[in-house]
Parts: structure tokens; sequence; C-alpha cells
């Protein structure tokens, strides 16, 4: 099935142009575009698509309201930010709200082709020194909330495979890390995204985070750690 796609970005030469390129792709459909926040709210909670590509900026609401209350109503939606922001304050508010990773809009079409499978498909589109960031500020902020608990403990399995997440690792990365086969790496993420009601790895990071599955140190410092463990070329990335 192809992945289908909903485009929120309030200038129309943009969303054009995206549409054309992800229309050549054979795995992808673009079922709506929105113009404004709210539009995009509703154009998802009628087509119910894979992937949402989403601005920060819009009128009406937001992408962080945006995206927020389509993650509420939708957790297994992924949301791709696009942006020209590189400000930690619209970043780290995008990730809180629920979104799968980022990139910056002059990121070339192939790299946005990249992402989309990538989220689509559970990896991660995010800098992990990012995610450290983010931990760093979820420690700030108040710790969870009833509706956070996780629901089911984590297997020491699914435990591994988070952590290794948190590196950055991709799914074929863990699979030889863990002498495991790419489909077992994707049941195991799929299970923890169950028992964690998200959508995303980073939203799974987070809550592993506050449920003391993960810890600041198993999130690499620095972004040279983090090309190490992570072999495969991924998509370029904004850092904060």
């Amino acid at each position: 099935m192809k992945t289908r796609i909903v485009i929120a970005d309030d200038h129309v030469i943009l969303r054009q142009g995206m549409s054309s390129f992800l229309a050549q792709e054979r795995d992808m459909e673009v079922v709506g575009e929105a113009s404004d926040g709210e539009e995009a709210v509703r154009l998802v909670n009628l087509f119910k698509p894979d992937v949402v590509l989403m601005d920060i900026v819009m009128p009406k609401l937001t992408g962080v309201e945006a995206t927020k209350l389509i993650k509420n109503a939708n957790p297994s939606i992924c949301i791709l930010i696009l942006t020209a922001y590189s400000d930690t304050h619209y970043v780290l508010g995008l990730l809180e709200a629920g979104a799968s990773g980022y990139l910056l809009k002059s990121a070339r079409s192939e790299e946005i082709i990249r992402a989309i499978r990538a989220v689509k498909n559970g990896e991660s589109v995010l800098d992990p020194v990012a995610t450290r960031k983010l931990l760093e500020r979820v420690i700030k902020l108040s710790r969870e909330t009833p509706e956070d608990k996780v629901q089911g403990q984590l297997s020491p399995r699914e435990i591994e495979v988070v952590r290794l997440a948190a590196r950055g690792m991709s799914n074929r990365d863990i699979a030889e890390k863990l002498g495991l086969s790419m489909r077992t790496v994707k049941a195991h993420l799929s299970n923890i995204f169950n028992k964690m009601r998200c959508g995303s790895r980073t939203e799974a990071i987070v809550k592993g985070f506050r449920e003391g599955y993960i810890t600041l140190d198993d999130v690499p410092q620095g972004i040279e750690s983090y090309k190490r463990d992570n072999t495969e070329s991924a998509p370029e990335l904004l850092s904060i």
C-alpha cells in the first residue's frame, strides 16, 4: 500500500512543488494539501494519512498547536516537520508535541523522500544531539502525568531496542547489534509503540526516559558518537 501524505504549509508554491515530486514516487500518495493549521487538522481527521509534512508558522493554528491536536486524536500518525527555523524553542516545542522528526526546507527532494519512508517504518529522523537536549528539557519540566504512563511493562529485549533507538541507530544497525532480523526489530518497535501509545521513536524515547527505561547516558553527547553508531546515511538534519 502507498504511504498516504498530507502537506501543510501556507506557501502554495512549496506545497505544489512538494506534491509534484512526491507524486513521482510509486509508494507515495498526497491525499491532501492544507494552507493553515486548522485545515491541516481537518484534512488529517478526514483522510487519516500515514505521514503529515508540517510547517511551523501557519495562520489560524501554528504547527505546534496543529501537531498536538492531531497526535491527541491520532497517535499513530507520523508528523515530519519541514522548517526554515533553527530556533530551539520552536523545534523542542514540536518534538514535545509529538512530531517524529524535522528537516530544513532547504533539504533536497531525495532527503525528504528518504525521511518520509524512515518515519513510516519507525526509523529515526532526529539528530541524537537534539534528542539529548529534548530529554534535558524534560528533566526541568514536570514529570509524567497519569496519561503518560506506559500501559504494560517493556520486556528486556524491548528496553534494549528503545535504548539503541535513543542512540540514533537505524533498524538495520539495531538488528546487527542484537543479532536479530529486521522484521523482528520492527515487531519490537511496533510493540513498544503500542505499549507506550505513541507513533514515533521520539515519543517512545521521551516516554521511555520518563519511565526510567532510558537515561541520558544512553544518548550521545556529540554528533561524532552518533556517526560511529549509525552507519547508514541519514537525511540532512537540523541540529539545535
